[in-house]
């Protein structure tokens, strides 16, 4: 078995009793494995924005509960366990250059749609103040549906730049 806890970044490899032993003593659990995302460096105008986008984000996305990742910032949230992960205070993607590059547009925010690969999409805010991405697991490779939960409040905190 492999466990691994948010305060050592190697996973260890041990026999069920002494991982137990080992996790207990650490403080964590094996349910204890939130994902690790980078917190951006926005201006100070960028992140009040992302300070009041965070007071009202929502608890659930698509029955998904909230769980953020580390290292804890109001710049950073996430949903099941790195399903849905946001971050706020981005820099501008340089693909927003591109004019054969593809948006959507979820509630009335548009955001750039970028696919990654094996990993799933990430989209990020047109249009706005500050930049806010939102990545999303393989499992939503083809569904925007979780856009929807972050229009309003981003319509709400943080202001179009045209």
């Amino acid at each position: 078995m492999t466990y691994s806890c948010r305060r050592f970044r190697r996973s260890v490899l041990l026999g069920p009793s002494a991982a137990l032993a080992v996790l207990a003593a650490a403080g964590c659990s094996a349910g204890d494995a939130a994902p690790s995302v980078a917190v951006p460096t926005p201006s100070p105008e960028e992140a009040a924005y992302c300070e009041a986008l965070h007071k009202e984000l929502p608890r659930t996305v698509t029955g998904l509960e909230r769980s953020d990742p580390g290292p804890e910032s109001v710049l950073t949230a996430g949903w099941g366990d790195g399903a849905i992960v946001l971050r706020c205070g981005v820099p501008r993607p340089t693909k927003m250059d591109d004019a054969q590059s593809k948006a959507v547009d979820a509630d009335g925010v548009n955001w750039l749609l970028e696919q990654r690969g094996d990993a799933g999409p990430r989209f990020t805010t047109t249009y706005r103040k500050a930049y806010v991405e939102v990545t999303l697991s393989t499992a939503y490779a083809h569904d925007i549906t979780p856009l929807s939960a972050f229009a309003a409040p981003v319509r709400k905190t943080v202001p179009d730049s045209l």
